[in-house]
């Protein structure tokens, strides 16, 4: 059984609410989110990127920044920017986007699930956190005393909650805007939560789509203020945490490619040459894959399709079927010497909705020798892996369109 409640969301009034959306902290780095935020005192990135008010040398984890998110945040408060709902609810949040081409919609319930969901693996997770990463979410959430952006979760369809969101999504909006992206982002308001606990009830479990450092910070936090408060009761606001769920039916994954800075001693000839060992090998104009088990590699000027010799794939186990691992464990790590690919800087990651001629780009340039362009991990590829337990390689899904942060805050008091 999957538990959802209702809370009193802290959130801008409605005609400040584009001014004061932000993306996620983790999809932009310091000069990008200092460069959106710019002339825009109410944008949440000086909450969720505190850094950006900082000197370029303060460190990413440096006392000053935590400060600064939670002076930020009280800021907001103060000048009528953020306002706490009198009363608890569950809200419906939709993003709708030109994507690669084509209209996506997707419609998810913001409501807050249960710590110990997560802890106990009612929500399933498919890839490890890094530690620092882990660390500075945790203490970003104890010092606002609040989760600042919302746990991507995906759940399988449930007729009775399609019913329900149908239903109140027909209403008045409390926001509907374009974001400069080009997403338009609606969210409406439930006054009567207890039909969507009921419904989310007769849901088995969700998994984490994106935002495994949130969902893991925010069990830690609540962890943290249950161990302080020697009168815990269990009904405090701490043991549950921000979330959007999303019917899977709903959703996509991008690719993640990857590009390599060298040819770790080899030639774009000699590359291919041993690349034919493991499938087959052909030049074409198409860079994107066309089914699972297939590649492209871009090297020399030039597309190449690897088709994967079936033998190699073992479509019985969730994890080293996937084309992420077979890329890694006959390409990456035994031809171009990449041991592990979290650390190892001569490797990099582009979301596929940048597109493959970012990665023509990258070679192009120089920067690179070599690009791979990956076909999407599938939404019950991700199932699979997380119903048996185990993890991703990192970097196996892009998720589109973001969740904004600052619509909906989640008060840990």
């Amino acid at each position: 059984m999957l538990r959802v409640n209702a809370f009193r969301a802290l959130r801008p009034p409605a005609a400040l609410a584009e001014q004061v959306a932000s993306v996620p902290y983790d999809v932009v780095n310091k000069a990008e989110a200092r460069a959106l935020a710019a002339g825009n005192e109410l944008s949440f990135l000086h909450v969720v990127r505190p850094d950006i008010d900082l000197p370029d040398d303060t460190s990413p984890y440096d006392d000053s920044v935590y400060v600064t998110a939670k002076s930020n945040l009280q800021g907001l408060i103060e000048k009528g920017a953020l306002v706490q709902d009198k009363a608890p609810a569950i809200y419906l949040y939709r993003q709708e986007m030109e994507l690669l081409g084509q209209k996506v919609t997707q419609l998810g319930v913001v409501a807050s699930c249960h710590i110990e969901d997560y802890n106990d693996g009612t929500i399933k997770k498919h890839e490890k956190t890094r530690q620092d990463k882990e660390d500075d979410r945790t203490r970003h959430v104890l010092t606002l005393r609040a989760n600042a952006g919302p746990v991507f979760l995906l759940y399988k369809d449930e007729p009775d909650l399609a019913t329900l969101i149908a239903r109140d999504s027909a209403g008045t909006p409390e926001y509907d805007f374009p974001a400069a992206d080009g997403v338009r982002h609606t969210v409406w308001s439930v006054a009567e939560p207890s039909a969507y606990v009921g419904a989310f009830a007769k849901v088995e479990g969700a998994y984490v789509a994106d935002g495994h450092h949130r969902s893991a910070s925010a069990a830690r936090a609540g962890a943290e203020l249950r161990a302080a408060n020697p009168e815990h009761t269990g009904d405090e606001e701490y043991n549950w945490f921000l979330t959007v769920l999303f019917p899977a039916s709903q959703l996509s994954i991008l690719p993640y490619h990857r590009v390599v800075k060298d040819l770790n001693g080899l030639t774009p000839e000699s590359l291919i040459e041993k690349v034919k060992a493991i499938g087959k090998v052909q030049e074409t104009p198409e860079a994107e894959p066309q089914s699972p088990g297939n590649l492209g590699m871009y090297v020399g000027g030039k597309w190449y399709q690897v088709a994967i010799n079936a033998s190699l794939i073992d479509s019985k186990d969730p994890v080293n079927s996937l084309d992420y691992v077979l890329l890694y464990e006959h390409v990456l790590r035994p031809l171009l010497g990449i041991e592990e690919i979290r650390t190892d800087k001569r490797i990099d990651f582009v979301g596929g909705i940048r597109g493959t001629g970012e990665l023509e780009k990258r070679v192009n340039s120089g920067e690179c020798q070599v690009a791979f362009a990956m076909h999407a991990t599938t939404i019950q590829q991700l199932i699979d892996v997380a119903d048996a337990g185990a993890i991703m390689p990192p970097k196996s899904t892009w998720f589109e369109p973001k969740l904004r942060s600052g619509l909906l805050v989640h008060i840990l008091d």
